[in-house]
């Protein structure tokens, strides 16, 4: 189909690395059902940091904020952090985030990013 030559609307730098992984943090962000307020973000591949931080302050793939991801996530009170991670059977694109909210709720999912924008959940609290 047309999305699969054009691939999705996007600020760059790759689907795989932006647009996806923004929705994987979309898809956390949602899951767990609360604003985040702590996030452990542990990726096989770095430069998925930034699109995932941005998914978990409800950014769009297309929004031109996205670059700002970290900065906006400062102000808005969600501390963050990074680790690296070995996931095997896996996308080399694959995310394991750790979340909580003001409440204390806590969720955990696995998710890839294997390129056009899409996802591949592996793992939702074990």
């Amino acid at each position: 189909n047309l999305f699969d030559i054009l691939g999705p609307v996007m600020v760059g730098p790759s689907s795989s690395h932006t647009a996806g992984a923004v929705r994987i943090g979309r898809m956390a962000r949602a899951l767990l059902g609360q604003e985040p307020v702590r996030a452990q973000l542990h990726s096989t591949a770095p430069c998925l940091h930034q699109a995932l931080v941005a998914g978990l302050l409800g950014l769009s793939p297309a929004d031109g904020r996205v670059p700002d991801s970290f900065r906006l996530a400062r102000e808005r009170g969600l501390s963050f952090s990074f680790g690296t991670c070995v996931l095997r059977d896996v996308h080399p694109n694959s995310a394991l985030i750790r979340l909580e909210d003001a409440g204390g709720g806590q969720l955990e999912v696995g998710a890839s990013s294997p390129g056009g924008g899409r996802i591949r959940v592996f793992q939702v609290d074990g």
